[in-house]
């Protein structure tokens, strides 16, 4: 009896709700054991219901059975744990719901770790080792677990299918080759699975070339990001020590015009109480004179008066003999007006080039994802509004419409002189820097159009100040005859339908700058450059050619 006991298992004494040795062990009505504990507890939960059922068969009873202690079980068991029972399962090795149970386990089934596809069955360790042993299963395929071993089987034959139909690219067995898919093209599934296999490694080295290639995208956007972080804070760093640098400068300023005013101020004064010195001593003397002028005058002795009078009738020059002339008191308003003169400069010098710094800042992208814009709707996503400025036009040009026009006079016009005025050429550039992604056209019969470095040469009529003399500006020259391109004194012709309104699209980053033909239904590119710009960008016109009247304009694009 108990070299028999040996020979079972744990679970066969176990307690299925607590999955443990039985203890006090009872048995239902059914049949089946549980701790005397344990069914307690669950009909204990059932009474509710007033009706109790086994867990394992799920038979109901009712009344509620009484429960007597299985004496004969229980000494058994003792029996058995005194004599040694075979080690249980770990809890681990169990099927769980999301498992693949063994099909030939009963009770609490245990992981299946092969399949077998002739058998169409999966197994747990111990009910696949007849496959290990017997020499008629040795032959048999086995696979990983899997829940499909159904889709094996032939639904309309029951039969395995080992076929493949390519006609219908579909599994068949070997029935349906010679009856529903006769005259097909059908082979071994293994025949194709080999062919498959060849399709599936080649998909599987390009797989992995795309992998491999997305890891060097990915890499270099990673190197993208730190250049993107170092270049921030180098700019911020760099902004940081500009502006410290300009306040500085405005803080010595400041500093410098209060001690030329302080200064000039005890200069002033002190000549002033200089002078009132002079004064006050010269009315003193005068005051003295005054005193024995009068005493002189109440002296009864002729003789006296007339030895004396010589002596005190002589008066002395007066200390300053120029009139003293007092001014309004603005003697230091001239530094307030000139101080003020300086604020209002600064303040209009900063609000236009601070929207250049913003508009740069916000054209900082990293080009991954916008393409080159092909219709002209998608050129108008990166519209802007350009306008003249009127420091660098040139004195035969006249603005107007908000410096989006300019006209060609006939006469020089009286501009004040600045810096930053063409001279001599008739030429004049854009108020706006241009960085990033652009786009913007102009309406002209005959004007050129160009963009230019600001650091172009204005005085003179040399090639340093002409519109594609130089490394500093491109244009795309409109004659009568046609297109031309200039360049660093590089002339490049170019062929292209004529029309009044010509496009111009700047991509900065990728160096790219490309004018086109527009006419109200097409955009024809003229001319593309690609080069690296180092400077911010302004539009510019050349109006050379026109005649007195002529208009060129930035069109407003909407």
């Amino acid at each position: 009896m108990a070299q028999k006991g040996v020979q079972l298992d744990r679970e066969t004494f176990s307690c299925v709700i607590c999955l443990d040795l039985l203890k006090d062990p009872v048995a239902v009505p059914c049949g089946h054991s549980y701790c005397m504990k344990c069914i307690k507890t669950h009909w204990d939960k059932e009474d509710e219901k007033r009706i109790h059922s086994c867990p394992q068969c799920r038979q109901t009873f009712k009344p509620r059975p009484v429960l007597v202690k299985n004496t004969m079980l229980a000494e058994l068991v003792d029996q058995l744990k005194k004599t040694g029972l075979q080690a249980a399962p770990n809890d681990h090795c169990y099927a769980g719901p999301d498992d693949l149970a063994c099909d030939i386990c009963t009770g609490r089934k245990l992981k299946a770790c092969k399949s077998c596809l002739q058998c169409l069955a999966s197994y747990c360790e111990k009910h696949l080792q007849p496959h290990s042993e017997a020499a008629p299963l040795k032959r048999h395929k086995l696979v990983e677990p899997s829940k499909k071993l159904q889709e094996n089987i032939c639904s309309r034959h029951d039969e395995v299918m080992k076929m493949f139909c390519r006609t219908d690219q579909r599994s068949i067995c070997y029935l349906c080759s010679v009856d529903g898919h006769r005259g097909h093209d059908t082979v071994l599934a293994a025949a194709e699975r080999i062919k498959r296999q060849k399709e599936l490694e080649a998909t599987q080295q390009n797989v992995l070339q795309r992998i491999q290639g997305r890891e060097k995208d990915v890499k270099l956007l990673q190197q993208e990001a730190e250049a993107i972080n170092q270049s921030a804070d180098k700019a911020v760093a760099e902004s940081e020590k500009i502006f410290t640098e300009m306040i500085r400068l405005m803080e010595k300023g400041r500093s410098d015009v209060k001690q030329q005013v302080r200064s000039q101020q005890e200069t002033e004064v002190s000549r002033v109480k200089k002078l009132q010195d002079k004064l006050e001593q010269e009315m003193a003397e005068l005051r003295r004179k005054d005193i024995e002028l009068k005493a002189l005058s109440h002296t009864e002795d002729h003789n006296q008066f007339l030895n004396d009078y010589p002596s005190l009738s002589q008066v002395g020059e007066p200390a300053d003999p120029t009139s003293i002339h007092i001014r309004p008191v603005t003697y230091f308003d001239g530094v307030t007006a000139a101080v003020s003169e300086v604020r209002d400069k600064l303040q209009d010098f900063l609000r236009e080039k601070w929207t250049s710094i913003s508009q740069t800042v916000a054209d900082v992208d990293v080009l991954l994802s916008d393409p080159e814009p092909k219709t002209r709707a998608e050129f108008l996503k990166y519209s802007c509004t350009i306008t003249m400025d009127p420091n660098t036009v040139n004195p035969y040009l006249l603005l107007s419409k908000r410096n989006r026009i300019a006209t060609r006079m006939g006469q020089k016009l009286s501009y004040s002189s600045h810096p930053d005025r063409f001279s001599d050429m008739w030429q004049v550039l854009s108020r706006e820097s241009l960085t990033g992604r652009r786009y913007w056209e102009v309406e002209s019969k005959g004007v050129s159009v160009a963009v230019a470095y600001k650091s172009i040469e204005r005085k003179g009529s040399s090639d340093a100040c002409i519109f594609g003399r130089n490394n500093k500006s491109w244009i795309l020259k409109c004659e009568n005859i046609g297109y031309k391109f200039w360049h660093n004194k590089v002339e490049t012709p170019v062929f292209g339908p004529r029309s009044s309104r010509l496009g111009v699209y700047l991509d900065y980053r990728a160096g790219t700058l490309s004018f086109y033909s527009i006419s109200k239904k097409t955009m024809t590119l003229l001319h593309q450059v690609k080069t690296a710009f180092t400077q911010p960008l302004h539009a510019g016109l050349w109006i050379n050619y026109s005649a007195p009247g002529d208009t060129a304009e930035f069109c407003e694009l909407k």
